[in-house]
């Protein structure tokens, strides 16, 4: 089966797994004008893949072959991809990687970390966003991590690429709501108060449909159409 097959058959499972997530642009769509602006763009970072791996779907917690799950916290990401005026956006590629809930990537740049890797983790996943732009994501929240010598330490995130055709192609990062380390942070600090109040998400309690032991949060991604 080709790549482009299996991320197609894939997709259609994480549509079924974020259907049912409320949505800021489902149902009745706001007026325009009250639409977000395109979601904040941020560093890609140093530690974005380098090689594809044979399993790279949207459940993290568990690895292709492996009897254990991931360590950590589960929680849940679902959002919606939607144009600037809050159109949904079809076939939207969208991929997240992230530090194991340890605080370490797998990663050759990441090696001398003195922090556990997790072989349960998968570290990195990717969808197709569905007909009405929903994606979703079952990952381990994130550990934090130092992020140089002088004892930067970064908050936990996840990070974003999102792409498609005819669309400027967006790479982000998520927060946590509520972390002591989110305001000393010099790549969240970059952002205005919106900008950064755009990209931190609260988890609590997930919709009817979800894994009642994980926590649910909601990233809706704006992107900007190529004019």
């Amino acid at each position: 089966m080709s790549n482009d097959a299996i991320v197609s058959r894939r997709s259609v499972l994480a549509a079924g797994f974020v259907g049912a997530a409320t949505l800021l642009c489902a149902g009745a769509r706001p007026a325009v004008a009250s639409c977000p602006d395109p979601t904040p763009r941020q560093v890609a970072g140093p530690f974005y893949p380098t090689r594809r791996r044979s399993d790279e779907d949207f459940d993290l917690t568990r690895v292709e072959g492996r009897a254990e799950r991931a360590a950590g916290e589960v929680i849940l990401v679902r959002g919606q991809v939607m144009d600037e005026e809050c159109r949904p956006i079809e076939d939207a590629m969208v991929e997240i990687w992230q530090a194991n809930a340890m605080g370490r990537y797998e990663h050759e740049r990441d090696a001398n970390n003195p922090r556990p890797l997790d072989p349960n983790f998968q570290g990195w996943g990717r969808v197709l966003s569905d007909p009405q732009g929903f994606y979703g994501f079952k990952t381990i929240k994130p550990g934090p991590y130092p992020a140089d010598a002088q004892g930067w330490i970064r908050p936990p995130h996840i990070h974003f690429r999102v792409a498609r055709r005819g669309y400027h192609e967006l790479i982000t990062q998520m927060y946590f709501a509520g972390e002591a380390l989110n305001d000393a942070d010099y790549i969240r600090r970059s952002l205005s108060p919106a900008e950064r109040e755009r990209v931190t998400v609260s988890f609590g309690v997930g919709p009817s449909d979800a894994d009642l032991s994980a926590l649910f949060g909601q990233f809706d991604i704006v992107l900007r159409k190529v004019s």
